[in-house]
């Protein structure tokens, strides 16, 4: 999957999770691209089989899309967590955690949490 449909996908997740129906203008909205890029990335997560959509419908994710959802926020979470640790600001932190999340290695993460854990 693309960084790009990562991106989406988390969107959809946080909106859904905030008790809001993730509406094709609202996540257009929140990653501040067009409607119509939207709707092309629906259309590529529903061949994934990760959301459903009746036209003109909320968006809603499948248990698998909720799945690879909630591994992409916490990959973020996680990373914001360790750059805030760092000194980061948490604005920039959030930024630089959402480049980050879709190119490091799955080992570099999982010792980043190790890290994080261990530093409590």
């Amino acid at each position: 999957m693309t960084q790009s449909l990562e991106d989406y996908l988390e969107t959809i997740f946080v909106l859904i999770e905030d008790g809001k129906p993730a509406q094709v203008r609202d996540v257009a909205r929140l990653l501040d691209v067009k409607m119509p890029s939207v709707v092309k990335a629906i259309h590529e997560l529903k061949k994934l089989g990760l959301v459903v959509q009746e036209p003109y419908s909320p968006i809603h994710l499948t248990v698998k899309g909720e799945r690879v959802a909630r591994h992409v926020l916490n990959r973020h979470m996680l990373l914001r967590s360790f750059l805030v640790k760092l000194g980061v600001s948490r604005r920039i932190a959030d930024r630089d955690a959402c480049l980050m999340e879709h190119i490091l290695s799955a080992e570099t993460i999982d010792k980043i949490r190790a890290y994080t854990e261990k530093s409590k």
